[in-house]
């Protein structure tokens, strides 16, 4: 039987127009008002809601947040104007599964948001019942997983592992994407073929499109032999990119390709080179903002984000830092040959109480310079080392500066420490302070950095 669609649209020919293009895969009803809309739900079998976000009386949102109420399960999808992406984005932030802008880009592209929320939503209701039936819980090397929210995470790992789906994994820098990238190669049946990664922020704009497709001999300046680049090398297997978010245009258009065809042209040839590779992608960005703005094609982020994989940061699964801190611990302790035993209390609660804006990779690091620098056999506080300036201001507090610093002093200090994060890649530490890699540059070179290029 086909899935039943509920159309909230106040405008009746809009309302007849979903009619016609979407009732050949979907029972199909619809309503003028939010107040109707709830009605039909609270009294019939709703499978998926695609509701205009201004309605008369209540509008999208309140409908949304009183359909959450009582099916927090059920996919709900608004429709938006263009210019009301920022409405769209705080419907997701209440519960929303996704959104489609008006003037819709297609037909096609509407059905895809719709499908996608029923099939994720039929994967949680399979997942919650195979756990249910098994009491199931997933281990993966290299990755704790305790807390409900990475549990999820990683049923879906499991479940897309041994497809050939494309994979995007969504997450803040530090929650561990190559984990999970690995993770999925490694339960694939890829898992005896290559694993290779690239990070396209660390590799100059120039040079990505050969470190990708390779290059034949001649077509640049020092190309004295032809190279095979990565999608060549890990054929049979899977590539890992990581970084999705900051491809150039003129890569994205030969990735979707890929994609779509499983060949391209090296750079610089003319021969069609097949491969069978899957690609998992990764990125901190927000791609349907890098959509709205043009810097991201629409074509390209729909082939990538069949099954799309969210880690949560590290501050929404706080429940997964005593293992994890006992696993580096394991880790370091054993690399430098001291026998500490544990973490005493009070050193664990100062490490559940920081917010971690850097997610489990700093506190990798901040477990790391403890042992290093511990004189006992149990971690105290005084050995937990957090950078302050990472801080959250208390509730209420309002932000400022230290006392006795100048902005000119912590803007320079913000500077390198987000450096110090990015592991000295300027792209990376351009994000984290919201400027232009140029813009970056500039005050690098203020503060004494060398202008080197990224390697």
């Amino acid at each position: 039987m086909k899935p039943t669609l509920l159309i909230v649209e106040d405008e009746p020919q809009m309302r007849r127009l979903l009619e016609l293009n979407l009732g050949e895969d979907y029972t199909t009803h619809s309503v003028g008002t939010g107040e109707a809309g709830l009605k039909f739900i609270e009294s019939g079998h709703v499978d998926v809601v695609l509701s205009d976000l201004k309605l008369p009386t209540m509008s999208g949102l309140e409908l949304l947040e009183a359909v959450r109420r009582n099916h927090p399960d059920l996919p709900f999808i608004v429709m938006t104007a263009y210019s009301s992406v920022e409405s769209a984005v705080g419907a997701m932030k209440a519960g929303a599964n996704d959104y489609v802008p008006k003037p819709f880009p297609s037909w096609d592209a509407v059905k895809i948001v719709i499908a996608r929320a029923l099939d994720v939503r039929r994967l949680h209701e399979e997942n919650r019942d195979l756990r249910e039936a098994l009491g199931q819980r997933y281990d993966l090397p290299g990755i704790i997983a305790q807390s409900p929210k990475m549990q999820e995470a990683l049923t879906m790992v499991e479940r897309v592992a041994p497809t050939n789906s494309t994979v995007l994994i969504c997450g803040e820098s530090g929650v561990g994407k190559d984990l999970i990238a690995r993770a999925i190669h490694q339960r694939s049946r890829r898992s005896r073929g290559p694993f290779l990664k690239i990070n396209s922020t660390a590799i100059p704009e120039s040079l990505l499109e050969s470190e990708l497709f390779g290059y034949e001999k001649g077509a640049f300046t020092g190309a004295a032999a032809s190279k095979p680049g990565k999608f060549e090398l890990a054929d049979g297997g899977t590539l890992f990119l990581d970084e999705i978010g900051d491809v150039p245009p003129q890569v994205q258009v030969k990735l979707l390709r890929v994609l779509q065809e499983r060949e391209f042209e090296r750079l610089g040839g003319t021969k069609t080179v097949k491969v069978d590779v899957r690609l998992v992608a990764a990125t901190n960005r927000d791609l349907r903002a890098a959509l709205e703005d043009g810097t991201f094609r629409e074509d390209l982020y729909y082939r990538l984000n069949v099954v799309p994989i969210n880690l949560p940061p590290l501050r929404e699964h706080k429940e997964d830092i005593p293992a994890l801190a006992a696993m580096f611990l394991r880790k370091y302790s054993e690399a430098s040959g001291k026998k500490i035993e544990g973490i005493s209390p009070a050193a664990m609660q100062r490490l559940t109480q920081f917010h971690w804006p850097g997610n489990v990779r700093e506190l990798e690091n901040v477990i790391e310079r403890a042992v290093a620098l511990s004189q006992g056999p149990v971690l105290e506080p005084r050995d937990i080392l957090i950078d302050e300036l990472a801080q959250k201001p208390a509730p209420g507090a309002a932000a400022f500066l230290p006392e006795g610093v100048t902005l000119e002093q912590w803007e320079d200090e913000m500077i390198r420490e987000a450096m110090r994060r990015a592991g000295g890649n300027k792209s990376q530490a351009a994000r984290l302070l919201g400027l232009s890699r140029n813009a970056l540059r500039y005050r690098l070179s203020k503060l004494g950095f060398a202008d080197e290029p990224e390697s």
